[in-house]
């Protein structure tokens, strides 16, 4: 009879749990949860640099004690970090100056990561670049076009980009963000629907973007090394032309009398 009873109360314990299932919310791992992060980020960055003060307002007023790495190295720049107004646009900056005994003329490789954990809602530094002579005046200035690479690892996924070092007067270098940096775009390859920034192996295989630029972030400078000259070389700048199909490639390609056009 005991025994009756305990089997009873055990069904009925089981019946209660499995019920309770169906109102029992499912976990879901932090990479694939829905986009929650539909703030004002950016703009939140934009203000912060406006009230920061800036510490100088000329290439000869900054400090060129640390050494260009020789190997891209990571900085953070944002709120902390000095700023400069150069001709009336801010900017957080990184400062160095140039290897004495490097063969001209070299390639300085960059790395801007997404500030953001969800696509729809990141933005990345995008780095404008200046090379001074040995009395800090500019003898080249180019705004770095960033493109998208896709590795394996955080390491090696994000927006990429690199210069020349020709001149044997260079001594400095200066990376900042101008003001057409600032209100500029780089393409995305990837769906913002289904990217993550913690998880960039998992990604839709379709769809494209453009990731705002912003005034803050994580950026990666110093000499190219092999891990980033294939990021460069391999990276998507933008969007591939529209083709006119496999067969009419197929036809411009191939001999005359294998594409049709003999006789």
């Amino acid at each position: 009879m005991f025994h009756r009873f305990s089997l009873t109360i055990l069904l009925v314990i089981l019946t209660s749990l499995l019920g309770a299932c169906h109102s029992v919310k499912v976990l879901v791992p932090p990479n694939l949860r829905a986009p929650t992060d539909t703030g004002n980020a950016l703009e939140q960055a934009r203000q912060q640099l406006q009230k920061a003060t800036p510490c100088c307002g000329s290439f000869a007023d900054f400090s060129y004690q640390t050494p260009l790495p020789w190997q891209p190295k990571k900085f953070e720049l944002g709120p902390g970090s000095m700023v400069a107004n150069l001709n009336g646009v801010r900017s957080y900056f990184l400062a160095f100056h140039l290897p004495a005994d490097v063969k001209l003329p070299y390639r300085v490789a960059l790395k801007s990561d997404l500030n953001g954990r969800w696509l729809h809602a990141s933005y990345l530094f995008a780095p404008t670049t200046v090379l001074l002579d040995a009395a800090f005046q500019p003898i080249d200035s180019q705004d770095v076009q960033l493109c998208e690479y896709m590795g394996w690892s955080s390491a090696t996924t994000g927006a990429f980009g690199a210069f020349k070092v020709a001149s044997d007067k260079a001594r400095y270098l200066v990376v900042y963000s101008s003001a057409d940096q600032q209100a500029g775009n780089t393409y995305w390859e990837q769906s913002p629907a289904a990217f993550s920034a913690e998880s960039p192996v998992k990604m839709a295989s379709n769809g494209s973007f453009r990731i705002p630029h912003g005034p803050d972030g994580t950026v990666w400078v110093g000499l190219m090394n092999d891990t980033y000259q294939k990021a460069v070389d391999n990276a998507i700048c933008d969007k591939a032309p529209q083709g006119k199909g496999l067969l009419n490639t197929l036809r411009t390609a191939l001999p005359t009398h294998w594409s049709g056009g003999g006789t």
